[in-house]
């Protein structure tokens, strides 16, 4: 098994009366909460934590980004990915993910994660995503074709990589008269692709086809059971087997001085993280409205320091008890 280092990066600084006003911290909390004095401390901190996770021996990296929330402001994953690339040494940098669909112009997006595994001496991992729906709300993107434009941003994508240029490309949500992209990836014939899901089978049956890694996010095992079976579904389709490596898990995990005080905050996160999709048996097409309350809403663990490898500033600053998610994946 192998271990990732995950931070959301969250701009958390702000009064919970102000934020408990509002149905949910996203799309709809005032900016005017930010601040950009504590914005520039926080992500020299948290570049400090994925540079020191690097150091202690973790496997990989862990980078997403997300838009118009505190909850998540590392709003460039690829960015991050490029500052990582050049301050770490061994760790893989899984960037899961970028948000296929609300882009438009996946050729860009080709350069930019070519150009993060030159740096990082062919250590990138691309994950695609298709992105929680207020993600369409904030790139105005109509989501009737999130699926469609989510498949075929990944095949230019897949195509500027393998296929050497000019070419056009003429889809039918992207079109492109000249791609020649001068920035290809270290790694051949691309970058190992990974592919999150929580509720979604028919996202599991393709990563399945297609031989990507796949990894469910925030459901329980009993749903990551089913979703696994989706995957092997699809990969028995195409006629693939599945390896250890191809499957993942994502746990959020809490971290303090003693166990009592790390079992407090995360009943704090859980009820942050509120309640989600999960539970019920999962089918191809059906709907995706099933909740359960929070404390269900997916596996966590909650450690002391002799439960879990803690990592320290080199300074020894004491620092308060944080949130952060250990990926796992087989292999």
């Amino acid at each position: 098994m192998k271990l990732y280092y995950f931070s959301e990066m969250p701009h958390h600084e702000y009064p919970d009366a102000e934020g408990d006003k509002y149905p949910s911290l996203r799309l709809a909390f005032p900016n005017t909460f930010f601040s950009p004095e504590i914005a520039q401390r926080n992500y020299q901190r948290y570049l400090d934590e994925y540079d020191a996770a690097d150091q202690a021996g973790f496997d990989g990296l862990m980078i997403n980004e997300h838009h118009s929330t505190p909850s998540c402001v590392n709003v460039s994953a690829n960015m991050t990915a490029g500052i990582l690339a050049r301050t770490t040494r061994n760790a893989k940098l899984l960037i899961l993910g970028n948000i296929l669909p609300i882009q438009d112009n996946p050729v860009q997006m080709a350069e930019q994660v070519a150009m993060a595994d030159l740096i990082s001496g062919g250590r990138v991992l691309s994950g695609f995503v298709r992105g929680v729906g207020v993600e369409s709300w904030w790139a105005n993107s109509n989501p009737v074709h999130n699926r469609e434009r989510f498949e075929e941003c990944h095949d230019l994508i897949i195509k500027c990589w393998t296929t050497p240029g000019p070419f056009r490309w003429e889809g039918r949500h992207y079109h492109f008269r000249h791609v020649n992209p001068w920035c290809l990836p270290l790694q051949k014939p691309h970058p190992p692709i990974w592919v999150p899901g929580t509720a979604s089978p028919e996202t599991a049956v393709w990563a399945g086809r297609m031989g990507y890694t796949y990894v469910p996010f925030l459901v329980s095992f009993e749903v990551a059971r089913e979703l696994f079976d989706f995957y092997r579904q699809g990969a028995a389709e195409a006629g693939r087997t599945v390896t250890e490596d191809k499957l993942g898990f994502l746990i959020c995990a809490v971290t303090a001085d003693t166990k009592a005080r790390a079992l407090e905050a995360g009943r704090h996160f859980v009820w942050r993280m509120g309640a989600r999709r999960g539970g019920g048996p999962l089918r191809a097409g059906a709907p995706r409205a099933r909740h359960r309350p929070p404390a269900a809403r997916g596996p966590g663990v909650a450690h002391g320091p002799r439960d879990d490898h803690a990592l320290h500033r080199a300074d020894g600053e004491e620092r308060d008890p944080g949130y952060g998610a250990d990926l796992s994946a087989g292999g």
